[in-house]
This record gives structure tokens, sequence and C-alpha cells, in this order.
């Protein structure tokens, strides 16, 4: 059904609602119109730091390859399902995960988007005057009219004492202060822009890498020294700063008695330090959060294990091998670790021994062996030893922690796991296989060196964080009027302000009340000028 209306100049239809042309999408251009500001909206920023927030939420429940490799190879031990699917979903490498990236960078797109016309609304309304007064100044939240009689400059100057910007019109005077509050909020995100740049800087121009060190050995800072080396994009092998530094003791200190027995109560390892090649010896004391600091390459006690030693003799009476050996533990509260010696030159065939060591022994009432306390009291070792090809010539990378179960069940089993080997005795392998002697205990440490180049403007853009918060949340913006009019009685001063804030008024009403008190004073009438010069002295003598 159709009805037209004519008339000179126009001819309008209206259709029935199933002759009406169907609307338009919104095509590629308004999609995109729609996703930019749906990403630079406030909102949508305060849900990607959230985002990035809990994001990082996983780096603090699970071990992180470029912090804790050891812990992340125990959690492979005792979860070896869990841990392969929380590898997938990088779990362990959180800080590099594909999705952590991409959150990060929604967050830096969102952030300048949203401050940009921001700025330019702030700048604007700092060259913007206060607004002319409202003719009904009683309607607004805060209200008082008092009389009195003083010019404007003097009601003027009372609120400008009170750092108010002032602009006068006929008969009124406009004010209003608070613009830091904004500021604070500019200054607030702008150094969550400049954080996420300073984390950006450090990934590009920076690198870290781990270590682990045995007392007596030393370590040089060259890519083929880590065991783990993590180098930014934009670093060289020439980057890298050219210190050096040895391990002479590594302690820690245990609670012994008490309700937490074996509780850590400080590490302290004692490092020989050349911080170049051509510098002099110093000595450098490194505990947890104290790093050794050479030109801003600051080196970390992240871990510490136990390194027992040993000397193993084949079955042609030469020494096969002789030295310590790195255990990991498999209990952090007692320090039973377990560790591996791959002996490849031994006669007549090659050896693998895996070791259990208990730094301090104790028999069950089963009869096993463990250790009670993490201290080496009572230290022994209980081995385990197989003959045959380890397979280290295959071309396969190892482990030097574990043996490849696959290569094991190939080769002969010696001795079953032993009784406990005291320090300084020896345990004989069947079939003049040699013998394996427990010769000494050290320990080891485990460091992270770091160049982060970005930690500094981190620190700084922090700082500025909370400094632009502390003014978005202490600062009101405020505005306040004054009326100045006769009521045929004699001059009426009315009073009229509001804040622009969304919660309250944030104690405005104090504020107000004093700023009414101080323009009643300015109102009072000033004190003729006393003179100083005696009744009997005024004029001149005649």
């Amino acid at each position: 059904m159709k009805k037209t209306t004519t008339d000179d100049t126009t001819t309008r239809e209206s259709a029935a609602p199933g002759d009406r042309p169907a609307v338009k999408g919104l095509g590629a251009v308004g999609w995109l119109r729609w996703f930019w500001r749906t990403l630079t909206a406030m909102r949508t920023a305060l849900v990607l730091l959230f985002l990035l927030a809990l994001a990082s939420v996983p780096g603090s429940l699970f071990p992180q390859r470029g912090v804790e490799p050891g812990a992340v190879t125990r959690y492979f031990q005792s979860n070896p399902g869990t841990a392969e699917w929380l590898d997938r979903l990088w779990m362990f490498d959180v800080f590099q995960a594909p999705w952590f990236a991409a959150i990060y960078l929604l967050l830096f797109v969102s952030l300048i988007g949203c401050i940009l016309p921001r700025t330019r609304v702030y700048l604007r309304e700092l060259r913007r005057e206060p607004p002319a007064a409202p003719r009904h100044l009683n309607r607004l939240p805060h209200h008082a009219a008092f009389e009195g009689t003083a010019p404007t400059d003097r009601l003027v100057a009372a609120l400008r004492r009170r750092r108010f910007r002032v602009v006068t019109g006929p008969g009124w005077i406009g004010a209003e202060k608070g613009y830091l509050r904004e500021a604070g909020n500019l200054l607030f995100h702008t150094a969550l822009v400049g954080i996420l740049l300073a984390l950006g800087i450090g990934a590009l121009y920076g690198y870290r890498g781990n270590v682990l060190i045995v007392e007596g050995n030393g370590f040089a800072n060259t890519v083929a020294a880590y065991d783990r080396y993590i180098p930014g994009s934009q670093v060289s092998a020439e980057s890298l700063e050219p210190f050096s530094f040895q391990l002479d003791d590594f302690k820690v200190d245990y609670q012994i008695a008490g309700d937490r027995p074996g509780q850590v109560l400080d590490y302290t390892a004692r490092l020989s330090v050349h911080d170049s090649p051509a510098a002099a010896e110093r000595d450098y004391t490194l505990k947890v959060n104290h790093p050794l600091d050479v030109n801003g390459t600051l080196t970390y006690l992240i871990d510490h294990g136990y390194a027992p030693t040993f000397t193993v003799t084949d079955g042609a009476g030469q020494v096969a091998f002789e030295g310590p050996v790195a255990c990991l533990p498999q209990n952090s509260r007692t320090f039973a670790s377990e560790c591996t010696i791959k002996v490849p030159d031994a006669k007549p065939d090659q050896l693998g021994l895996a070791i259990r060591f208990l730094p301090t022994a104790t028999e069950m009432q089963d009869g096993s062996w463990d250790s009670t306390f993490p201290a080496a009291i009572n230290p022994v070792v209980q081995v385990t030893a197989f003959a045959g090809d380890l397979g280290l010539r295959s071309g396969v990378p190892q482990s030097v922690y574990l043996f490849d179960q696959e290569r094991l069940k190939k080769m002969k089993r010696l001795v079953m796991m032993s009784e406990p080997v005291e320090l300084g005795k020896s345990l004989d392998l069947p079939g003049g296989h040699g013998k394996i002697t427990f010769t000494g205990v050290k320990e080891w440490a485990a460091l992270q060196i770091a160049h982060d180049p970005g930690r500094l403007p981190a620190l700084v853009a922090a700082v500025a964080a909370v400094l632009g918060v502390l003014l978005s949340l202490m600062i009101r913006r405020r505005r306040l009027w004054v009326r100045v009019r006769d009521d045929g009685t004699g001059q009426v001063i009315e009073v009229g302000g509001l804040t622009r804030t969304e919660s309250g008024d944030g104690g405005f009403a104090d504020e107000f009340a004093d700023i009414v008190k101080a323009l009643k004073e300015s109102t009072a009438p000033e004190e003729p000028e006393r003179s100083t010069e005696p009744a009997g002295r005024k004029g001149a003598p005649g």
C-alpha cells in the first residue's frame, strides 16, 4: 500500500515496511573506525591493563626458564604430562608468549590513542577562561550570601591568593582551579606508555643469561660461558660487558632450633671480581637482592644446591672422571638431590652413574634412607650404576642432569641403588668395571646476569605514574562565582560553587566555607592609618 503526496516542488512517498530499502552495512572503513574508537576508549585501556596484570600471574605461579631453569626441569620430572601442555601454552616463558605480546602491544596503542586527543582537549582548557557566572547562584550545590561593601578588585585578590584563575564581568566574578587533576591523569597514562617503552628498550638492547657455578670455578661474561643466554634483537657478542669473577665460597645459614628448623636465614656468595681484563681484582659479597653491578650489568643470586665430588676409576685402573657434579634438589625442604655422572672414556665399557645425594642422611623406619635437614651434616650418596653405550657420539643432545631412559634400557645395570656411601668411602663396581669414590662436598650457585638499559627509564616512569595517581586523587576541579548586587537596602555579595568530580564534592564544602569567610573579611572596611607623632608636635612651629 503506497501513499503519494505531491506539491509544487517535492514528491514524498511512504512505503510499507516490506517495500523499504535494506540498510547498508558499516563497510570496511566503518568497521575500522568502530575498532579504532573502541580500542582507544579509556574503558578499553583499563580492561587491557587488567588483562596485562592477569596475564602476568602465571609468571609467578610457574617457574620461568629465564629465571629458574633448574626449577623448570624439576617440574618436568615430577609432572611430565602436565608440564608438556603448560609448555605448549608458554606457561614457562610467559613474558615471551605471543598472547602476552599481543596484550602488551594493544595496550600500547590504546594508551596512545587515549592520550593524544585528551591532551589536545586539556591544552584548550588551559587557554580557556573560566565561564561567566550563572544568573541564579542559589541553584548551585554550594551557595552563600552576605552583606558587605568592597571594590571588585579586593574580591579578585582574595580569590587569587587561593590560586584561582579569575575572570570578571559586569557585576560578577568567575574563578576556577584544579587543572592539575587532568594533568595527573595524563601523566599517569603517559607514564604507562613510558613503562611499556622501557620494557621494549630492554627487550631490544638488553640481554640476560643463567649460569651454574660450583665453588672454586669462575665465569667470564661471554656467550659461550652461559648455560642459557637470551639476547635482545639488537645485541651482539661484542655488546657484553667484559667482566669476570670466581665463586670462592658459597654459604647458606639455616635455622637449627625453634619452630621451623631448616628454614634458610641467609645466603652468602663470596666472589673475586675483575671489572675488565685489565682491572685489578676486587672482592664482593653477593646476596639476595644485592646484585653485583658492573657498569649496569647486574648479577643476581637465584638458586643453589650441592655438588658432591667423586673420583671414578675404570676397570683398567685409570682415573676416568674426577671432580664435582651438580645435583638438582628433589626436596626443597631437606635438599635430597639427584645427579648423573657420564663416563664415556671408561674401560672396558662406558659407565653411567645415577647419584642420590643426602646432605643429612637418616635411616627411616622402613629401612630406606632419606635426608632430614638441608645442611650437609652427615652427607652420603647412593649409587645406581650402568654399563654400555651412552649414545654421546650419536649427535643427539643430552641433558647433563638426566639420563635418557630409553638408552638406559639398552645398558647393563651393574648396581641397584646401593647402600649409603659415606664421605671418603668407595663403592666397587662388579664385573671389573672399577669403582667410584665419594671424595667431598661443594655447593653450587645459580646466577642470572642481566643487562637492561630500560631499567632506569622504567623506574622514572613508575615514579611519574605514582605522582600522576596522587594528583588525580588529591586535586579536585572546582568552580566559583561571585555576584555583587544591590537589593535596595545595601550591597549583597552572593557566592556559588560546584565541583567537577563524579564522586561527591571531595570536601569542597569546608573549602567553600573558608572561601566565603575570606571574602567576608575582604569586604571589611580598612582601618585608617594611625599617626605615630606626639599630639603636641603636629604641624610646623609658628
